[in-house]
């Protein structure tokens, strides 16, 4: 919305030769931009923040699921397995 007042602040200047109300219509701008960069980058920080979140989430589940070993266990198993069989059991 600042963009727009501003755009509109600058042609006006432009229409009447007011070099000062050019300026500040072009301020207006530059203002409008540089708050929705800054809108843009928290967004950004936002979801980076969630997407680690997640990822902890994810990762302690992960964790849970499998056990401090992770899944070594189940590995461990299946050798007991194939050493039954190599020895003819």
């Amino acid at each position: 919305m600042d963009k727009a007042k501003g755009k509109a602040k600058e042609a006006f200047g432009a229409l009447v030769g007011d070099e000062a109300k050019k300026a500040e219509g072009r301020a207006e701008q530059r203002k409008a931009e540089a708050e929705a960069e800054a809108r843009q980058r928290e967004k950004t920080r936002q979801a980076e923040a969630e997407a680690r979140q997640a990822e902890k989430e994810r990762d302690r589940q992960r964790l849970k699921d499998e056990g401090p070993l992770g899944g070594l266990t189940d590995a461990a198993e299946g050798l007991g397995g194939l050493t039954d069989r190599l020895g003819g059991r």
